[in-house]
């Protein structure tokens, strides 16, 4: 088992699923097929990934006081993350998220951020102590950005390595990006981020050297089934993913982001960190659910 510790900062949501032959267009309405509820959110995606992959795993985040922030804290504790700074909301509903998949794996997502939008700099000072014992800082963009400017500049001052998965795709401050060791946008988020449209290996380039100027150290776009571009101080590549038959991406990207915290926080090798995330999101999608899609170690070797 690994022993570096990760602090994941971010959201938790139950996640309402419905399976479709087809995504609805506005103004429609179609007969779905199977309905489940899972626990769900980036940041938590985030932290159960990391932990099944033997990451020492504290979690940062706001819940409502309801049924799902309670069962939400249990199953954290259950899945070997550390809850002590996990906050209760007495004011504001846990976070859900309704979320329709398609034949072809494809979904689309809305989210109610409820309690995940009051988590704040005082939270986050509460959490400054574990924050500072951790080797790595993982967050996204479920929660204030102020909180996560925030976070990010505590653990930049002292010397730890912040990954920001910026999602939902939102524009970014300079003063954030330049405290990041790794950034990790889609396609998309890459493209919202820089103004340039990312469709092949040379746009990705243009894109990564655009965020790297502002001060990010490693730019690591992910590129779905194609695998994922990086650009760092020793040069660029793609990195392939494995093929797969896919059913469900809804958590592909958290996979991701948990598993290369894991293998960054290790010492391990940027390709291979990277190859070692790639194999994580890849049997993810094979499988229906958020959190519960994430692989344990024993299924990557």
């Amino acid at each position: 088992m690994f022993l570096n510790r990760i602090t994941v900062i971010g959201s938790s949501n139950t996640d309402m699923v419905i399976k479709t032959t087809k995504l609805p267009v506005p103004g429609e309405t179609i007969l779905g097929g199977n309905f489940f509820m899972n626990p769900g959110g980036k940041g938590a995606n985030q932290a159960v990934a990391a932990s099944r992959l033997g990451g020492k795993v504290s979690f940062v985040a706001k819940t409502g006081d309801d049924i799902f922030g309670k069962q939400a804290k249990q199953l954290f504790e259950s899945e070997g993350v550390n809850t002590d700074y996990m906050f209760t909301d007495s004011e504001n509903p846990s976070g859900v998220a309704l979320i329709t998949v398609d034949a072809n794996a494809e979904n689309c997502i809305v989210v109610a951020p409820g309690a995940n939008s009051y988590l704040d700099k005082a939270d986050i000072e509460k959490a400054r102590e574990e924050i500072l014992r951790s080797d790595i800082i993982l967050m996204q963009l479920e929660i204030p950005i102020e909180t996560v400017n925030y976070a990010a500049d505590i653990a930049f001052n002292a010397g730890k390595k912040v990954i920001l998965n910026p999602a939902p795709a939102c524009e970014l401050p300079d003063e954030l990006l330049r405290k990041l060791y790794i950034i990790t946008p889609n396609e998309t988020e890459a493209e919202l981020l820089t103004g340039i449209k990312v469709t092949d290996l040379a746009t990705a380039e243009i894109a990564a050297r655009a965020l790297r100027k502002k001060g990010v150290k490693i730019v690591i776009i992910t590129l779905g089934s194609k695998g994922a571009f990086f650009y760092a101080e020793e040069g660029f590549k793609i990195v392939p993913a494995p093929k797969v038959v896919a059913v469900d991406t809804t958590a592909a990207g958290d996979v991701f982001n948990g598993a290369l915290a894991v293998a960054i926080s290790e010492g391990m090798e940027l390709e291979k960190a990277i190859e070692l995330a790639n194999k994580a999101a890849s049997i993810a999608v094979t499988r229906l659910g958020a959190q519960s899609s994430a692989p344990y170690w024993k299924e990557l070797k």
